[in-house]
């Protein structure tokens, strides 16, 4: 039959009715071809936007848009994936669904699927809620996770030092790992030299836009039509505040109203050295939270940094495979589209796992870039007597392309030459 778009519409919508079995089998399938044990599960949530106000929708809410779209709805797609990039369960929820939101479902869903015992769970620090940190190990996993606050009164562990550590970018780390009295786990805590750096020149910034903000409440307070009642600048204040949520604790702001009259006359701001120095001493430093027995600070931050594995997987269902932003108008529409792209995810995953066995590393834009070197060539002539000849073959793939063909057992030329003739 014709292949329409209705048709295919209907295909992905019986297809998400499958979608648990779907996913168990893929999950099963992948651990058996590739001997993989599941020993490392990562969970994170990310969102993407629709297009149009979707106004009678009951899966598209505002919420805190990781592109940054607060002006759109958004769907919040929630993934476990383990250190292979390999999907062990996805959900997808209504827009609002917070990071802070609780796990018990995930983790029970891991403990009936997982294949090893009691495999290591690392989360973001967007998760790693007390409250979620505490299911977790009352259900008897063991969780590296990034600290949601920073580390005060902290000793070093009996018998540990300050390592020195390369990341594959070659930038230059020191790992420390650390215990205090509020907590019985371990925290390893990083200082990192390029991310301090970022964080000073982010600092900067902010501070200077801060400074900006409030020079223009003060130089108002000077003016004929100026902002001067003291309700009013407290607004502006508290909105420059707002803004710059990161740099207003390092000021002490005073202002003088005049009397009985709730106008502000002057205004002036100092900073407090010691909240200053504090927050530099903090640039490029954060810590990691686990409650592993191991004492190996290089393994427990090479186990958290598998976390970049997940945010591979979100960002080739983002950009790679067109998740966003979403068209569709009704909400069975809409998860049928999400599921598709994770089934689609699958066959990424799996040919870009086969490469990386044979040390090609390439992200599916360049395989694709790479795949795209081979063309079909079609011509058409005619000949004496009258006949139009059609001809269509492949160009010959490139040494790079052969590479590839060997390593996933595709043959080089899809189809040989071929030809019709149409006659008179």
């Amino acid at each position: 039959d014709k292949i329409t778009k209705d048709k295919l519409y209907a295909g992905a919508l019986s297809l998400y009715k499958h979608k648990t079995a779907i996913e168990r089998h893929l999950s099963k399938r992948t651990n058996d071809l590739f001997d993989l044990q599941d020993k490392i599960i990562l969970y994170d949530l990310t969102n993407t936007y629709f297009e149009g106000r979707k106004t009678d929708s009951l899966l598209a809410k505002f919420g805190r848009s990781k592109e940054r779209r607060s002006d759109a709805k958004l769907v919040v797609l929630a993934m476990v994936v383990n250190l292979e990039g390999f999907i062990k369960y996805s959900s997808i929820h209504e827009g609002n669904y917070s990071d802070t939101s609780d796990i018990t479902k995930v983790i029970e869903h891991i403990s009936r699927q997982a294949k090893t015992d009691n495999p290591i769970i690392v989360l973001d620090a967007g998760i790693a809620t007390n409250d979620n940190i505490r299911v977790i190990e009352e259900m008897k996993y063991k969780f590296v996770v990034v600290s949601r606050a920073k580390v005060k009164d902290y000793k070093i562990v009996e018998g540990c030092v300050t390592k020195q550590h390369t990341t594959k970018s070659n930038g230059k780390i020191q790992l420390t790992l650390i215990e205090n009295n509020q907590h019985k786990d371990y925290y390893l805590k990083v200082e990192s030299t390029a991310k301090s750096e970022k964080e000073k020149a982010m600092k900067n910034r902010f501070e200077a836009g801060y400074l900006m903000e409030l020079n223009k409440i003060s130089a108002a307070l000077n003016k004929k039509n100026g902002v001067k009642l003291e309700s009013k600048v407290m607004e502006r204040i508290g909105r420059a505040k707002e803004k710059y949520p990161s740099i207003h604790n390092l000021y002490n702001i005073k202002y003088e109203v005049k009397d009985n009259s709730k106008i502000v006359t002057s205004m002036q701001w100092t900073k407090d050295p010691l909240k200053d120095t504090e927050s530099e001493q903090s640039l490029g430093t954060y810590f990691i939270r686990t409650n592993l027995e191991s004492k190996d600070e290089t393994m427990i931050w090479n186990i958290y940094n598998s976390i970049v594995e997940i945010e591979a997987s979100f960002r080739c269902l983002k950009t790679d495979l067109d998740l966003r932003p979403i068209y569709h108008k009704n909400d069975d529409a809409t998860m049928a589209h999400l599921h598709l792209g994770i089934l689609a995810y699958w066959l990424v995953n799996t040919i870009r796992h086969q490469l990386k066995q044979c040390g090609i590393n390439n992200d599916w834009k360049e395989i694709k870039r790479i795949a795209s070197t081979q063309k079909q060539v079609s011509s058409s002539a005619q000949n004496t007597f009258d006949e139009i000849i059609h001809i269509q073959k492949c160009s010959e793939p490139n040494d790079k392309l052969k590479a590839l063909h060997k390593i996933l057992k595709i043959a080089s030329k899809p189809f040989k030459k071929f030809k019709s003739v149409v006659h008179k």
